[in-house]
C-alpha cells in the first residue's frame, strides 16, 4: 500500500469510523489497513477525538488491555440535541397529526431513517456508558428506533413480541398491566433471544403509565438480566406516577385537544 499523508490517514480513518459506530478496531488492524506505525495512528485518533468533540459528534475511545482497541460512539452536543428535540416538536404539534381518540400519528418521523438516527445519537449519547449486551423494545413503533441506536451501538437488537411463534421454540411469558389502559396483557420472548446476565437497554417511541417498560423489568428478570437504561421518544405529563422511576425521555405530551386540534407538546426537563 502507498504511504499516505496525515490529512489522508485521517480522511481514511474518520471515514472507516463514522461507517461502523461502535466497532472494536486493534490498532494492529488499522496499521495493517493503512500502512501506518500504531504510534503514528495514536497521534491520528487523538487528532479525530478531539475533532469530533469540538463539532459534537461522539468520541473516538481507546479501550485498553488485550482485547481492546479503538471505538467510535456517535453523539450530539447540546446544541444539537436542542436543534433535534425544538425540530420535532413543531412537527409534533401540526394540527393535522391528531387522530380519533387524541392521538398523535407519527409514523412517518419515526419510519424516517434521517430523524430516526438523530434520535438514536440522543440515545447513544446518554445511555452509551451503561455498557448494555442488548437493545430491547416492544413491537412494532419503537423497533426502528431500538434498530439505530443498537446499530450505533454495534450490539443486538432484541425484539418482544405479545404471541408466541412456532419458529421460536421455547419461550419465556410474561403478563403485565397496562399502565395506561389497566389491561393485562402478555410478553413472549424465546429463551434463546438473551444471555443469561446480560445488561439490557430498553428503547421505546411512547411511554403513558409506564406499563411496557415494567413488563420490561419482569421480563429481564426471567433471564437474570438487568435493565440498565430506559429510553423513550415521548411520554405524557400524565398519569404523573408512571410504574418505573428511572427512564429518560426526550419529548413531554402535556395535552392533545381532539376538538381545536391542538396539541401541547415540550422537552422534557431532562433537556431543559
Amino acid at each position: 500500500m502507498c504511504k499516505l499523508q496525515r490529512n489522508e490517514r485521517i480522511a481514511a480513518l474518520t471515514s472507516l469510523f463514522t461507517s461502523n459506530p461502535g466497532k472494536l478496531f486493534t490498532l494492529s488492524a488499522l496499521s495493517e489497513i493503512l500502512g501506518a506505525a500504531k504510534s503514528t495512528l495514536s497521534e491520528d485518533i487523538d487528532i479525530i477525538d478531539r475533532t469530533f468533540s469540538k463539532i459534537g459528534k461522539g468520541r473516538v475511545q481507546s479501550i485498553a488491555g488485550a482485547a481492546g482497541g479503538v471505538r467510535y460512539t456517535p453523539g450530539v452536543s447540546r446544541l444539537t440535541k436542542s436543534e433535534i428535540i425544538e425540530y420535532l416538536c413543531i412537527e409534533l404539534m401540526k394540527k393535522e397529526r391528531v387522530v380519533s381518540g387524541g392521538y398523535l400519528y407519527m409514523l412517518d418521523i419515526i419510519y424516517n431513517p434521517e430523524i430516526v438516527s438523530r434520535i438514536a445519537d440522543i440515545f447513544v449519547s446518554r445511555f452509551a456508558d451503561s455498557n448494555p449486551d442488548y437493545v430491547i423494545t416492544v413491537e412494532t413503533k419503537g423497533i426502528p428506533l431500538a434498530f439505530m441506536t443498537a446499530k450505533f451501538l454495534n450490539i443486538p437488537l432484541v425484539i418482544v413480541r405479545h404471541n408466541i411463534e412456532a419458529t421460536d421454540g421455547s419461550s419465556v411469558n410474561v403478563n403485565y398491566i397496562s399502565g395506561s389502559s389497566k389491561t393485562v396483557q402478555t410478553m413472549v420472548l424465546p429463551t434463546r433471544a438473551l444471555k443469561r446476565n446480560s445488561r439490557l437497554l430498553f428503547i421505546d417511541d411512547f411511554m403513558k403509565g409506564g406499563g411496557t417498560a415494567k413488563g420490561i423489568y419482569e421480563l429481564a428478570k426471567e433471564f437474570d438480566c438487568e435493565v440498565a437504561g430506559t429510553g423513550v421518544l415521548i411520554k405524557t405529563k400524565q398519569p404523573e406516577k408512571k410504574l418505573v422511576q428511572e427512564y429518560y425521555s426526550l419529548l413531554t405530551l402535556n395535552s392533545v385537544d381532539e376538538q381545536t386540534g391542538l396539541i401541547d407538546i415540550a422537552p422534557s426537563e431532562q433537556d431543559l
